[in-house]
């Protein structure tokens, strides 16, 4: 008898648990970016709530001239329109470390970290890359084309 009330009750809890939590890793979510608090951080409107997104695997000045315009390239990119986001992880302030993606028909599919990383108003976090060293490659392509924080150091 026990035997065959267990995987009923075993896949009401599974159900119940995934119904409730909050984003697991992995997931993906869409909505849209109601403001961008700085390059690295915008709010994610979901339809139900919000969440504050904290783009994974970039840094990004705090302040000076490449902050101001890695803000303004976020902002052109995402802020009222919508996007995906892939949750990473959270923060223990409780933000979401994930990677936002456009969903722009005008501009297509493009990952902001990954965009700032090629326009060189970022630079990648050490020991942290994509599955195949996408970021690794936009940082090294900004450098050898002297854009934004490799400016200085171009090679002529």
């Amino acid at each position: 008898m026990r035997t065959k009330w267990f995987p009923t009750m075993f896949l009401g809890l599974m159900v119940l648990v995934l119904g409730v939590s909050p984003a697991l890793a992995g997931d993906s979510l869409y909505g849209k970016v109601t403001e961008v608090k700085s390059a690295q951080v915008v709010v994610f409107d979901y339809g139900r709530g919000h969440y504050d997104i904290r783009i994974v695997g970039i840094d990004v000045p705090q302040e000076g001239t490449v902050a101001r315009e890695a803000r303004q390239f976020v902002s052109n990119l995402v802020l009222g329109k919508k996007v995906r986001m892939r949750f990473e992880q959270r923060t223990a302030n409780g933000e979401m470390v994930s990677r936002l993606f456009t969903d722009d028909p005008a501009i297509g599919i493009k990952d902001v970290g990954l965009e700032l990383l090629k326009a060189g108003l970022a630079r990648k976090q050490p020991k942290y890359d994509y599955k195949y060293g996408e970021l690794s490659a936009a940082e090294a392509e900004a450098q050898k084309a002297g854009r934004g924080l490799w400016a200085a150091t171009r090679q002529k």
